[in-house]
C-alpha cells in the first residue's frame, strides 16, 4: 500500500496531492501538464518536497523535515521515465544487469533473460544501447527496472514508442508478471484505453490536484463513451 501527501513546486507549477493507493495497479490519468510526471518523480524521490511524506507498506520513505529521502536501494523503488536513460556504451545485457550486484552470475544471467523475454527483447541482448530504436530502448528500460524485483514500480508513459498491438500485448504480460511477484505499480498515462484494458484503479489529475479516484470504469466513464463514439 502506497500512502502519500505531496506538496511541491516546479517553476510555476504547484502540485498538492494526498491519497492512498491500495490496489496492485493504479493509473494516473490526465492531460499533458496535469502533473503526472511530477507526481511520479516525487514518489521516486527525485524531486524535493515543500512538505509531505511518502510511505510504502507502512514504512516511511521520506524525511521531509531534513529534506531527505531514504536511499533508493533501500526503498526498492524503480522509475521508468518517458526517455529511457540507458548507458549507451553498455550492451543490453549489461544495462539490465546493472542493479543485480547482489546475485551470483548464474542467477543474474537467468534474471536478465527472464525480464528480456517478458518484454520481447531477448534478441537484443548483445546489442549496445546506443544502437536501439526508441521502442527497443523503452522495452530494455522496462526490463532493467523489473530485474531487481522492486516493491514499487513507477511507469511514466512506458509504451509511448510502441504501436497499439505491441503495447496491448506487453501490458497483458506485464500485469500477470507483476501480480505474480507482488509488485505494486503506478503508471502515468494520457491514454484511457490502458487503464480501461487492465481495469485498474484510476487517479485523475487536473492542474496538480487530485480530481477523482476510483475504478477505471467509473472515473473514466466519459472517456470511455468518447472512445466508443469515435469507433461507431
Amino acid at each position: 500500500m502506497l500512502d502519500f501527501a505531496l506538496n511541491a513546486c516546479r517553476r510555476q507549477f504547484h502540485l498538492q496531492v494526498e491519497s492512498t493507493f491500495a490496489t496492485q495497479w493504479t493509473v494516473i490519468f490526465g492531460p499533458s501538464g496535469a502533473g503526472k510526471s511530477t507526481l511520479l518523480r516525487l514518489l521516486a524521490g527525485l524531486d524535493d518536497l515543500l512538505a509531505g511524506h511518502v510511505s510504502l507498506d507502512g514504512h516511511r520513505l521520506t524525511d521531509c523535515a531534513r529534506r531527505t529521502w531514504i536511499k533508493p536501494g533501500r526503498r526498492q523503488t524503480a522509475l521508468v521515465a518517458q526517455q529511457p536513460a540507458l548507458f549507451p556504451h553498455l550492451t543490453v545485457a549489461a544495462n539490465v544487469a546493472y542493479g543485480l550486484g547482489n546475485l551470483d552470475r548464474a542467477a543474474r544471467d537467468h534474471r536478465v533473460e527472464e525480464v528480456l523475454n517478458l518484454v520481447s527483447a531477448q534478441e537484443l541482448i548483445a546489442r549496445r544501447a546506443q544502437h536501439l530504436s526508441g521502442g527497443e530502448a523503452q522495452r530494455v528500460a522496462l526490463a532493467r527496472a523489473l530485474a531487481p524485483l522492486p516493491r514499487l514500480l513507477l511507469l511514466d508513459e512506458p509504451f509511448s514508442a510502441l504501436d497499439a498491438k505491441a503495447s496491448d500485448a506487453l501490458l497483458t504480460r506485464l500485469q500477470a508478471w507483476l501480480t505474480k511477484h507482488r509488485i505494486q505499480t503506478v503508471m502515468a498515462t494520457h491514454d484511457a484505453t490502458d487503464a480501461l484494458a487492465i481495469g485498474a484503479e484510476v487517479a485523475l489529475l487536473h492542474e496538480g490536484r487530485l480530481a477523482a479516484q476510483g475504478p477505471a470504469a467509473e472515473v473514466l466513464a466519459s472517456e470511455r463513451n468518447r472512445l466508443l463514439a469515435r469507433l461507431s
